[in-house]
């Protein structure tokens, strides 16, 4: 029977392999290595012949497993799990591109992106051309026969901009190159990528997928819908693979030679935050939205970005990508960086820490954190003010959050 709902497919994808206990949970494999009773068959699993594991780095059959349910619920061809969302995102870039190749991308990115972009990879010869990606035309200007993607965040990290996804995965099919999105704030639940033309989805399931931040970890999902003949460096892969051509390459050579593999543990108890995502987020949006509506309603605060509120310049577009839950990050703005700080220090309930998704609401000042490393000039240009705060809104009873934020705002007010 094929059933449609999402946690249901979460909790009723079946093992690759019939567990011999029957447990309900796949086990946790924490091994290294996997023993075969011929070596006739050793030969053909390192050959890639028989679905076979052989070694934990490569793959593991709890991996495996969270990949599978990735891969059903999303219905993608193929998932890649990795040891972080920053590890899925160079890996792939790293797999696609070649030294004088570009990529078409926007500086609203979240700050270690943009530095993997700047400086880390630009050494070897990658190009990244920085534009706006809410302006279609500017975006097809951009591109030339060099250019190996068009890369963005659904909602953008701490900016909230909203691209409209469908238009540009129109330029990037009548281009012939691959549109890569990281979903982390709006994950498979909220948002199919695959419905809206996305050829290749990053997630940090870190964030929401893991379930109260209790593991690090990445996906690189690939949809399936790229025609890898039309990429100079894939040709020969698309020939012998056809639509397999990226995830071979990936898992059979990229990501073993890195190593930046996840882990069992963490793959099992990211299996179990899949359960409860859509609690989870309902919840944890629904508060976003409260608490963005109580926020535009006080007078200290000079103004409220959050892509749910009418007031947002992005509110259509979000909602029609994302239907009414736009993620559970919002920022705002007081009047200076010594208030910022003076809130944030009120705050009882609310923790300051880094992370987006957790369960319990989280606070920082993007341009004393995350953008640290940056200079004045560029933190304008990525859209990151001094006055500006984040919250990463938790799954608390909302009630109590906004007693908090009124709490602390008195006293910083005082």
């Amino acid at each position: 029977m094929d059933y449609s709902g999402f946690t249901t497919r979460v909790l009723h994808t079946r093992y690759l392999k019939n567990d011999p206990y029957g447990s309900l949970h796949m086990p946790v494999y924490d091994t290294v290595a996997f023993e075969f009773d011929l070596a006739e068959d050793m030969e053909l699993t390192f050959q890639g012949k028989k679905p076979d594991h052989v070694y934990s780095r490569i793959s593991n059959p709890t991996v495996e497993n969270f990949e599978n349910i990735i891969r059903v619920v999303t219905d993608a061809l193929t998932v890649t799990a990795l040891s972080s969302g920053m590890a899925a995102i160079s890996t792939l870039f790293l797999t696609l591109l070649e030294a004088g190749d570009n990529i078409i991308t926007s500086k609203h990115l979240f700050g270690n992106t943009y530095s993997l972009f700047e400086t880390t990879l630009k050494p070897f010869g990658l190009q990244t051309r920085y534009t706006d990606l809410t302006d279609p035309g500017m975006v097809a200007k951009q591109i030339d026969d060099k250019t190996r993607a068009i890369f963005l965040e659904t909602i953008t990290n701490p900016q909230l901009e909203v691209a409209d996804i469908k238009a540009l995965a129109d330029i990037a099919k009548n281009k012939g190159i691959p549109l890569i999105v990281d979903t982390t704030i709006t994950p498979p639940y909220l948002f199919n990528s695959k419905k809206h033309g996305v050829n290749i989805e990053v997630i940090s399931s870190t964030k929401y997928i893991s379930g109260g931040a209790t593991t690090i970890g990445g996906l690189i999902i690939d949809n399936g819908t790229f025609d890898w003949s039309r990429s100079g460096k894939f040709v020969s892969e698309a020939t012998k693979y056809g639509p397999f051509a990226l995830s071979v390459k990936l898992k059979r050579e990229v990501s073993r030679n890195l190593g930046a593999c996840l882990s069992p543990h963490n793959a099992y108890l990211q299996t179990l935050g899949l359960e409860t995502l859509p609690l989870r987020v309902d919840k944890s949006c629904r508060n976003a939205f409260a608490i963005a509506g109580h926020l535009e309603e006080m007078s200290q605060v000079k103004s409220v970005n959050y892509p749910g509120l009418k007031s947002s310049k992005f509110h259509d577009v979000a909602r029609k990508q994302f239907g009414d839950k736009p993620g559970a990050i919002l920022t705002f703005d007081l009047d200076s960086k010594e208030r910022c700080f003076s809130f944030m220090n009120n705050l009882n309930i609310i923790r300051r820490a880094t992370n987006l998704n957790d369960n319990k609401t989280l606070i920082l000042h993007p341009a004393s954190t995350i953008f640290c490393e940056y200079d004045a000039d560029t933190k304008k240009q990525m859209g990151v003010r001094e006055t500006m705060i984040r919250l990463a809104v938790g799954i608390e009873d909302v009630k109590d959050l906004i007693t908090d934020i009124n709490e602390a705002m008195k006293k910083t007010y005082n």
